[in-house]
């Protein structure tokens, strides 16, 4: 059976020693109350609900999935009810949420360590409350005083949960095509009509109210994009003082028979003329649901980071007890009649592989949790700008790579299991089917790639590009002399230069046929991930060099550390020389051919 235990060490190392989070708040204004012993006494009671309320309710939500009947309602798995319970109780909602509205007012970056420890225990499970948080994000951040009073409190509380409401039959990611209606009413109210379909937690009952989010277009919209708005449609209607009235026309249709994520209800959701509340701006609806999918994208680079380390996790017990022929070098478990597979090298390439991702992943992803902490609450409108523009860089590699990675992990994860990882009960299986899904919602890793290449460095004559490529090319400036971390700098700093210039080169030929930035786009996005990992693995590698230097307790720790950056610069790294041959080889060989000639050998 699988297990899950909090990688509490880790995850200290990262916010701590890596990237200063205690000075950090200390620092910035709105979060002087996460002190130290407030942080550790949150982490530490996160990860005993993340192991023993949500972890065995893992494998129960695969099992029994979700249940749907006649008249749209939906029950979710045993325990999943009586968990999110405790969750509401425990304050665990409303953490990161405005005191305004009955939050703890601490934060965004402290949630997205419960968050982690929620998705890598039960990722199914927190979907809920996830897509709750960034709901609660749009109205914040678009709403009406009215809505916020509304809404915020029984969000903030978890009595209520929340979705985000894009897709349709028709259209994927290609939102200029939305046909959802919305007709203005004399109340001010619209009435939405309309199929929604994937809308994961849609339909559950583990709260007493579902808040949509929805797109939908006002009859004068123009066409396209440009002329999508956005609504609040809740479940039950709720009155100025946010006491339920009665149930709004819409209804589950149905729920997804899926690959995985079977404890988490993706529904079909029907608006049969349902009364809905202009949220933000007429026709501006999709610039407002860029506050919900960025908080998604980074959600969702998590499941890249928990695929990762329950892989890693459970492969490295197995490994270590798995007896199976003789050690190459001679025999290490002699007083066993083989040995443990730990010690074969093709075994250790595909754990430092899963462990390399899964550390450089949290790196990242904490990185971004700090550059929202600083976006939100900065009295610096510099510091502001920059942790915008990192952002805007970072969301879609950390959502497009880390997701591309987390399944690989999860591919080694059975892989390492051999035979057994085929079966269920080693639960491999499952975090491969769960982790699948990581590269497809919120946008797939190709319309991730897309949105980097395209709008996000070439559609800001790179600036946001060298918004981090400073800060990698002054960490490279200052540590160019460091004899113990060379190995990790010096190749470094010429991928840091190398980015930029075929940056430059992609740039040049797309505005000569714009098709080779499309071509490019894919094996862009890659590269930049392997390089943006390898400056969190220099990074991480400076910080243990130091404290092994100093004598610092936990040697083996930072030992391992060490290592493991040296496996990543590598054995990783070099896939960058894969993406950029491919990224340079141009569009002609994957648009020359006509689309009819695709099936001649059929």
């Amino acid at each position: 059976m699988p297990e899950y235990k909090t990688p509490l060490r880790d995850i200290r190392f990262v916010r701590d020693e890596l990237l200063g989070y205690p000075e950090h708040y200390k620092n910035l204004p709105g979060c002087e109350e996460a002190v130290p012993d407030v942080v550790q006494s949150i982490l530490e009671e996160s990860a005993k609900f993340a192991e023993e309320v949500l972890a065995p309710l893992n494998r129960v939500g695969d099992l029994e999935g979700c249940a749907w009947s006649e008249g749209g309602v939906v029950k979710t798995p045993t325990g999943f009810k009586e968990a999110y319970r405790q969750y509401v109780e425990g304050g665990w909602a409303g953490l990161a949420s405005s005191t305004e509205y009955g939050g703890q007012g601490l934060p965004e970056s402290l949630a997205l360590s419960l968050g982690e420890m929620i998705g890598q225990a039960n990722w199914a499970w927190g979907m809920y409350p996830g897509l709750s948080n960034g709901a609660k994000r749009t109205i914040h951040a678009h709403g009406s005083d009215a809505q916020k009073k509304i809404y915020l409190p029984h969000l903030t509380s978890g009595r209520w949960t929340g979705t985000m409401c894009l897709t349709e039959p028709h259209c994927g990611s290609d939102l200029a095509m939305l046909r959802t209606k919305a007709e203005p009413q004399a109340d001010g109210s619209c009435k939405i009509a309309g199929t929604k379909i994937f809308i994961s937690s849609g339909e559950h009952d583990m709260a007493e109210n579902i808040v949509h989010i929805v797109l939908a277009r006002l009859p004068d919209a123009p066409a396209g994009t440009k002329g999508i708005s956005l609504f609040i449609v809740p479940k039950f209607l709720p009155d100025a003082n946010g006491a339920l009235g009665s149930r709004n026309r819409l209804s589950c249709g149905s729920i997804e028979h899926k690959m995985g994520i079977h404890g988490n209800a993706t529904c079909v959701l029907n608006f049969d003329g349902a009364q809905g509340f202009l949220i933000g701006p007429p026709h501006r609806g999709l610039n407002c649901m860029f506050t919900f999918m960025n908080s998604a994208r980074i959600g969702t680079a998590m499941q890249g980071l928990a695929s990762a380390e329950v892989a890693f996790q459970n492969t490295t017990r197995y490994a270590r007890e798995r007896l199976q022929m003789r050690s190459l070098s001679g025999v290490k478990a002699p007083d066993k009649p083989a040995d443990p597979i730990i010690v074969h090298p093709d075994v250790r390439r595909m754990l430092l592989t899963m462990k390399a991702f899964a550390e450089g992943a949290r790196a990242l992803i904490y990185f971004c949790g700090k550059q929202v902490d600083i976006a939100l609450h900065s009295p610096n409108e510099a510091d502001r700008i920059q942790a915008e523009s990192l952002l805007a860089l970072l969301t879609p590699i950390a959502k497009g790579f880390l997701t591309e990675v987390g399944v690989e992990s999860a591919y080694l994860g059975m892989q390492v299991y051999g035979g057994h990882g085929y079966i269920a009960e080693s639960g491999m299986e499952q975090n491969l089917r769960d982790a699948r899904i990581s590269t497809l919602y919120e946008g797939t890793t190709g319309i991730q790639a897309i949105d980097l290449l395209g709008r996000k460095v070439l559609g800001s004559q790179g600036r946001t590009l060298m918004s981090f490529t400073k800060i990698v090319h002054e960490f490279c400036k200052a540590d160019e002399t460091d004899a113990a971390i060379k190995e990790f700098v010096e190749p470094l700093s010429e991928l840091n230069k190398e980015w930029a210039d075929v940056t430059l080169k992609i740039g040049k030929a797309a505005m000569q046929n714009a098709d080779e930035a499309g071509a490019a786009a894919f094996d862009y996005l890659m590269y930049s991930g392997y390089v943006t990992l390898a400056y969190f693995w220099a990074a991480a590698a400076q910080v243990a060099s130091a404290k092994l230097a100093a004598g610092a307790a936990e040697p083996a720790f930072y030992q391992a550390k060490l290592q493991t950056a040296r496996f990543y610069f590598q054995r990783l790294l070099p896939r960058t020389r894969a993406h950029l041959g491919a990224l340079r080889s141009g569009a002609a060989n994957l648009l020359d051919m006509k689309a009819s000639d695709f099936l001649l050998g059929v």
